[in-house]
Parts: structure tokens; sequence; C-alpha cells
């Protein structure tokens, strides 16, 4: 346990399960209120983290319905220091199979969700003269895997509103900055790219040589929400077993 986000407000985003309730977990157990923002049920991540919880129904991809969910959590918890903006899709669809509908869904939820959630918090990072948005992208964008080109397309966006969004909210002491995780081991993607061996596959081309876990990943998530990481913004850290030298 620690106090280091004592004081804190979190919003995370697609906190249901897996990457998501890790870094919900992780957050409230260094002391900050979270709350979770996610369509699908969130009892299981409310039961893991108790009172410091607080979750939310809503679409991030529905611009109505995620500043109507900010400012209920401002109302029930205080608004929001950090967005950690996780929610999305992981479809593997050979590019020749790929509609412009495929691509506007993943587009839609990959990076007009960040967009629409950080756009909402940002008059309560402001107010609050602090604040921390943290991306999750995908080492996928430095290894380009053929049967991701949307998927892939749309966290290099992802990487790149970041950077942006870090030379506007620099001068605030709001920083900006990306998590791309290699292939990891969550229910989703169980069910696609790591399905019929596909772990163990991408685990023999990491420096790594093993399965990532969600739990590889709460380091660096605290390390850049950390009060103590002003100074880091606009960077994509690629936590991928070595997957990909950047």
């Amino acid at each position: 346990m620690s106090d280091r986000l004592a004081g804190r407000t979190a919003v995370v985003t697609g906190s249901a399960g897996g990457l998501g309730r890790e870094f919900a977990a992780a957050l409230a157990a260094a002391g900050a209120r979270v709350a979770g923002f996610d369509v699908a049920a969130q009892s299981a991540t409310a039961r893991r983290i108790g009172a410091a919880f607080l979750p939310v129904t809503v679409d991030v991809t529905e611009p109505s319905q995620v500043t109507r969910a900010m400012a209920l959590v401002a109302a029930e918890v205080g608004g929001p220091h950090i967005v950690v903006n996780n929610a999305g899709v992981y479809p593997p669809i050979p590019f020749e199979k790929t509609t412009l509908d495929d691509l506007r869904r993943i587009l839609r939820v990959n990076v007009e969700g960040p967009f629409t959630v950080t756009q909402a918090a940002l008059p309560y990072l402001r107010e609050a003269g602090w604040g921390r948005v943290v991306s999750i992208a995908s080492g996928a964008v430095f290894v380009g895997p053929p049967d991701l080109v949307a998927y892939t397309a749309s966290k290099a966006a992802l990487i790149g509103m970041t950077r942006s969004l870090a030379s506007l909210l620099g001068p605030e002491n709001i920083t900006a900055n990306v998590i791309a995780p290699g292939l990891t081991r969550t229910e989703t993607a169980a069910r696609s790219t790591g399905a019929d061996g596909g772990f163990e596959r991408v685990a023999a081309m990491q420096r790594v040589p093993r399965v990532a876990e969600p739990g590889d990943l709460v380091s660096t998530l605290l390390y850049v929400c950390d009060p103590a990481s002003g100074f880091l913004t606009g960077q994509t850290l690629n936590v991928d077993g070595g997957a990909a030298f950047l």
C-alpha cells in the first residue's frame, strides 16, 4: 500500500476487466479515489477495490454521456486529476477483408473515445492545476503485425494525439504520456491473437520470453501518474518484453 496518490481522483476507462481492472486497483492501492467508465458491468472490479471505487456506466464514444459521467465523478468523489484512456477494441481482421465500417468502429473506440474523455476531463484538470493523462496504445505500432492494420493505425493516432496534448498542456502542469504494451494475457487477447498458441509465439519473439500479465503494466502506470513524474511528458513507454527496441 502507498499514499502517493492520496487526495487524487482517477478516471479509468474500460475498467470492467483486463488491464483496466488492474489499473483501477493499482491506483486505488496508491491512495486515489477511482471512477471506472465502462459499458459492461463492473461488479468484479468494485468487489476487488471496495469503497474507493465508483463504477459509472458510460459509452466513452458518446460525448453527452461522457460529460454527464465526469460531472457525476466530480460531485461524488471530486473532479479528476488522472485520466487513464484504456478502453479499446482489438479485432484482428485481414486487411483485405477490413471494411470502412470496421475501420470507423475501431477508430471510434480507440481514438474518438480517448479524445472525448480527455476533452471532458480537461476543465477539471485545469481547475486542479495538476493532471496526468495516460493513454494505452500498443506495441503493435512498432512491430506492425499484418493482421492488425486498422488497430495499429488507431493506436498510432493515439500516440500522435498524446504528443500534441503534451505540448498543449505542459505549461499547465498537466502531463500526457502513452503506455504501449505488448500482447498481454487478458480475456480479450485470449479470444483473439493469444488463441491457439498465440501468446507463446509472441513471447518467443521477446527478449523477456514469457507471456505478459496485466500486472506487468502496473509499475509503469504508477510511475507516469506519480506526482514526482511531472517532467515526463509526450513520451511512449514501450512495455513489451523487448519485442521492439525504440
